[in-house]
């Protein structure tokens, strides 16, 4: 039995959870339907204009069967575009002039950000990122479908 399944066992309602939303461990990708509700119900809500977001971990091995070092994994993690908006703050896009349009995003979209954007912090076993609402570049459908360089 390895560490990790030990504290879990030890900690039975841990909410923090993050790893669990993720598929297959060697081929480690974020599935939001496999987020708890616990664990999004704990995570900070963002003020104003600002939107709580998980950045994309690409998948732990190549399509063509290459596994991927856990270091070029982070890196690719630290710099991603990619992310699965969990939260919107209050006055997120309610600047008719600036979005007269409306939203660019909500809760559950799958989007595109400035690689630098916004501010990061980290979970036990994670991390997020709190954006300002103008710093969506545009929605995606599938994660994935983009190349990380």
């Amino acid at each position: 039995m390895t560490t990790k399944e030990k504290k879990s066992q030890e900690l039975p309602d841990k909410v923090f959870a993050l790893e669990k939303a993720y598929r297959k461990r060697d081929e480690q990708f974020l599935d939001p339907s496999k987020l708890p509700s616990k664990l999004i119900e704990r995570l900070p809500q963002p003020t104003g204009w600002r939107i709580l977001i998980l950045p994309y971990m690409g998948q732990a091995k190549t399509k063509g069967g290459i596994i991927l070092p856990e270091e070029a994994r982070e890196r690719e993690h630290y710099a991603t575009v990619c992310a699965y908006v969990l939260k919107v703050g209050p006055d997120a896009y309610k600047d008719k002039e600036k979005f007269p349009n409306g939203p660019w995003c909500k809760e559950g979209d799958w989007i595109l950000f400035g690689r630098y954007a916004g501010a990061r912090f980290k979970l036990e076993d994670g991390e997020c990122r709190i954006i300002n609402d103008d710093e969506i570049i545009g929605t995606i459908k599938e994660p994935s479908d983009i190349v990380h360089v």
